[in-house]
């Protein structure tokens, strides 16, 4: 599905929904199985059950009308979810065409069907071969085409002792040799998941979305209460009802129109986000996103590009650069990490000897924060400043590779510190006009790393973020989550090392990396398959324009029933009380007509909103203050001019019909 996801052009082309499609599906969630799932078109549906057992034991033009747009009501509201919903199906698609059985040939030599292959299995994939299931790189470095996942054709590298270790089944080796251990059972694969979200089987409702339900629910009790009680003063006062006029007042009064879109904005709000290539696990992340308060962001990998790469070596007096260099060579000789591999390619030098393969390596812990190797009574470390007893010399050059954004890795022989050496990173580009669009949006942005203060503040004040936390292990990201939201705030976090999980995990919205471990992915909510820590001000704007458009619908659904009552009441009883005749405003011929074309308004609204239940209210940046006036002025004075408008228009038509007019 190369450009699936990726390219909008190629979305439109492949993911829309085909127009017969969405009308069989729209059809076949007549089922009264489906409609139990929404109260207010439930309502609706029973209604059309009744006026077409009426319209079948003494038909006529008026209640044969009635029965055909009260069944188009109940169509046109399953059409709108069939037409979101035929979105992330056409995506399905398109992913399922990635799957195969590809082999799988185990360390141990045994080739086995992918679909075979359990939790822990290591496996061997080599350059041309296609990488059988979801896993992490422990061994070896490799280019991987991932066209098939992110839509981007330019391949990665993904290497083993680092955060962008975790590869995807259905992904092409183009380089290499790596070994993957896998990480999740058959079935349940990345793509699997990604089939699931996005075709909507796992869609739940959000907390905003089940309270709205409730909302609108206890409305349509109340307004069948009312309409049921209406006919004894009716029969009263000598204007007694027919079931049929009964059943078109309620469904014109209920909440039909979110009612019959609800659904429909819950799925294009998770399409949206599968167009700009990030994968949410749960709608409640999405509407989340919308009220975030606060950002933690880690910086390797998110901010910056995350391949700190030794740049440069620094003796410290008496210790010369040769010796310096020898030291450090000899230290990461067994360091797989990125960081270990690129002191070896700065400090150049053959493989490792015989004599060196008999060292000890040490590897790198939190708590001891360096590595090293004991080789015969030669004992070499490198490793954090803060792990070393340091001169003042040495403190001076720690600090200013700390100050100009660098990282120092302290060299130590014997408990003689002989240099450091600079590890450059890089802050990738446009972060601080990204950073400052999410202050503008009154979210807070902190960046959160394990570099010590000086190195994390020159990288922050580079950024452009509002705060940082130096120095942090994964307790320290957790707790500062927690302090965050015992203030009533939401947080959002990115990050992609497995440091990062319960970080991620405790987040309000956790969105891990694609490039990161399959640990931070698991953890996470969303996944951002470009892996750019930037795209949360894109999740932000979809879920405030998620929560805006469901806002802006329902102020319109309410407000556009004034009309309806202006158009029926006057009808059902201008006959018995002359003086109601002055609530005729739009001078509707006959009450039948009247009827009439309040129903069919109340279907025809439901096809006209859908494209804007689809694309979403555009969001722009602004106060609370400012979207509630805005909401007010175009969708609650729309809703009520637009069907005073719509009932008078289809009102001259209705009147023309025999029978009726």
């Amino acid at each position: 599905m190369t450009t699936t996801l990726h390219r909008p052009e190629a979305v439109a082309r492949t993911s829309g929904p085909r127009l017969a499609d969405a009308f069989g599906e729209a059809v076949r969630k007549l089922h009264p199985r489906h409609q139990l799932r929404s109260p207010v078109m439930f309502v609706v549906w029973a209604g059309s059950l009744l006026v077409t057992a009426f319209a079948a034991i003494d038909p006529s033009v008026f209640t044969v009308a009635v029965a055909l747009w009260l069944w188009l009501t109940v169509f046109f509201a399953n059409l709108a979810e069939a037409v979101a919903e035929g979105r992330g199906k056409a995506q399905a698609d398109s992913l399922r065409r990635t799957k195969a059985d590809t082999p799988a040939r185990k360390s141990t030599g045994e080739v086995v069907p992918g679909t075979e292959l359990q939790v822990g299995d290591l496996v061997v994939v080599e350059a041309g071969e296609v990488i059988p299931g979801d896993g992490d790189v422990v061994e070896g470095i490799a280019t991987v085409d991932e066209s098939a996942i992110t839509g981007e054709s330019a391949p990665v590298i993904r290497e083993s002792g680092g955060d962008r270790c975790a590869v995807t089944g259905g992904t092409t080796v183009l380089s290499d040799r790596i070994v993957v251990k896998i990480t999740t059972r058959p079935g349940e694969s990345f793509v699997d998941r990604m089939i699931a979200l996005v075709e909507g089987a796992r869609r739940q409702k959000t907390p905003n979305e089940i309270a709205l339900t409730i909302l609108l629910s206890t409305l349509t009790i109340i307004f069948l209460l009312a309409v049921v009680a209406l006919q004894p003063f009716a029969i009263y006062s000598g204007g007694e009802q027919s079931v049929v006029v009964l059943t078109a007042l309620l469904v014109c009064l209920i909440p039909t129109t979110i009612g019959a879109l609800l659904s429909a904005i819950g799925i294009a709000g998770m399409d949206r986000l599968v167009r700009r290539n990030v994968l949410a696990t749960s709608g409640r992340a999405v509407e989340a996103a919308g009220d975030v308060d606060a950002l933690l962001l880690d910086k390797t990998g998110t901010i910056t590009w995350g391949n700190r790469r030794a740049t440069e070596f620094v003796p410290l007096a008496p210790a010369s650069h040769e010796e310096l260099v020898a030291a450090a060579r000899l230290a990461s000789l067994a360091d797989d990490t990125p960081e270990g591999r690129s002191i070896l390619e700065l400090a150049g030098g053959p493989p490792a000897t015989e004599h060196e393969k008999t060292g000890e390596f040490v590897p790198f812990t939190a708590q001891t924060r360096m590595s090293g190797i004991d080789l015969g009574d030669r004992v070499i470390r490198k490793g954090a400043a803060s792990a070393f007893e340091l001169t003042r010399t040495a403190r001076e050059v720690v600090d200013g590779i700390s100050a100009r954004g660098g990282t120092p890795l302290v060299v130590a022989e014997n408990g003689r510190v002989l240099g450091v050496i600079r590890l450059s990173d890089v802050v990738k580009p446009g972060m601080r006009e990204r950073f400052a669009e999410l202050r503008a949006m009154g979210i807070r942005t902190v960046m959160v790393t394990g570099d010590n203060p000086l190195t994390a503040k020159a990288i922050a004040d580079e950024a452009g973020v509002d705060d940082f936390l130096a120095e942090a292990r994964p307790e320290d990201k957790l707790a500062l989550i927690r302090r965050e939201q015992e203030g009533g705030r939401l947080v959002a976090m990115t990050g992609d090392g497995t440091n990062d999980a319960p970080a991620l995990a405790q987040a309000d919205v956790g969105v891990a990396m694609n490039t990161g471990t399959s640990a931070a992915k698991e953890a996470g909510n969303m996944v951002d398959l470009d892996s750019d820590p930037t795209k949360l001000i894109e999740i932000v704007e979809i879920g405030k324009q998620l929560l805006i458009t469901r806002g802006a619908l329902t102020t319109f659904s309410v407000a556009n029933d004034l009309a309806k009552y202006f158009a029926i009441l006057p009808a059902m009883f201008a006959a018995i009380y002359p003086a109601l005749d002055r609530l005729n405003v739009m001078r509707l011929a006959t009450p039948q007509s009247a009827i009439l074309s309040a129903v069919i308004f109340n279907a025809l609204i439901i096809v006209v909103l859908i494209p804007l239940a689809l694309r979403g209210v555009r969001y722009r940046p602004s106060s609370a203050s400012a979207l509630l006036r805005r909401n007010l002025l175009v969708y609650g004075l729309g809703g009520v001019v637009t069907p005073f408008a719509g009932i008078w228009l289809i009102d001259l038509l209705v009147r023309l019909v025999p029978g009726i007019g």
